[in-house]
């Protein structure tokens, strides 16, 4: 088989820049381009190496179609309006489309597994492989612990992110609630301020943390009586997300049309 041409939106945000020295770190890939939206000050400029600074022969596309049209696969990282519109192209195109965008509303959501009808997506809140243990760990935790351990998520990101909590956060919370077997949206406080009651037992709470440059850090805590067990995963580098992501796009290639997860990547 020939390599895979893996293209990436947002190709010039932090992010972004990961993403394509991913690709172009792995021996199984080929970077099919890289695109940004129309206003872009970047389109028409040499997409280059992030790690070497050398030419990659592709320039910055304003056009995402066309992008997709040149690519066995595209990789999305950027905002949930864009993300939708890429979902849709993927769509139009029945290329296979790697969705790690944060912050979806569960329209959005619900837009994206349309979408997926006709073409195969990967969509998860983190393709790290470390974190995805983290969420089976979490769900055994959860179903082994009683209503007597309070689940805390504490969660830490660089100044920039603009959605909290993190997709992760309550993908984690998420994890929580299905091993304890209660309706997520019913459990979860994702802020406290003032004086209010007790803490409802069997609630899922939230904090979120902004500062710096901090790639990600995740703890979800189950604070029982007498003591308190942590489970933590602490990112130093966006590149575990670039990684996943390939490793994404090289499993998705020639899978039928569907939404899928990390965990059907890993086989979780």
């Amino acid at each position: 088989m020939t390599a895979n041409r893996i293209g990436v939106t947002g190709c010039c945000g932090r992010m972004g820049r990961a993403l394509v020295a991913g690709v172009i770190a792995s021996d199984r890939a080929v970077l099919s381009g890289g695109s940004e939206a129309p206003d872009n000050s970047k389109i028409g400029q040499d997409i280059r190496d992030p790690l070497s600074g050398e030419a990659t022969g592709h320039q910055v596309l304003g056009n995402a179609k066309s992008l997709f049209e040149q690519s066995d696969v595209v990789i999305d990282f950027t905002r949930p309006a864009a993300s939708l519109d890429h979902a849709r192209l993927a769509a139009e195109t029945g290329k296979p489309l790697i969705l790690g965008t944060t912050g979806l509303t569960a329209d959005q959501e619900k837009a994206v597994a349309g979408f997926a009808r006709r073409a195969a997506v990967v969509y998860a809140a983190n393709f790290s492989l470390g974190v995805n243990l983290l969420l089976s760990l979490v769900e055994k935790a959860a179903a082994t612990l009683d209503k007597g351990f309070d689940i805390e998520i504490l969660e830490m990101h660089h100044c920039h992110k603009v959605d909290a909590p993190s997709g992760t956060a309550l993908a984690l919370g998420k994890a929580a609630a299905a091993g304890r077997g209660v309706d997520f949206d019913a459990a979860k406080i994702l802020s406290r301020e003032g004086i209010g009651d007790e803490r409802p037992v069997g609630a899922i709470g939230f904090a979120a943390l902004r500062g710096g440059d901090v790639a990600g850090e995740h703890s979800v805590i189950f604070a029982g009586p007498g003591e308190r067990i942590e489970l933590a995963h602490k990112a130093a580098d966006r590149a575990i997300f670039a990684h996943g992501a390939v490793r994404a796009a090289l499993w998705v290639r020639d899978k039928p049309a569907g939404l899928y997860s990390m965990k059907d990547v890993l086989g979780l």
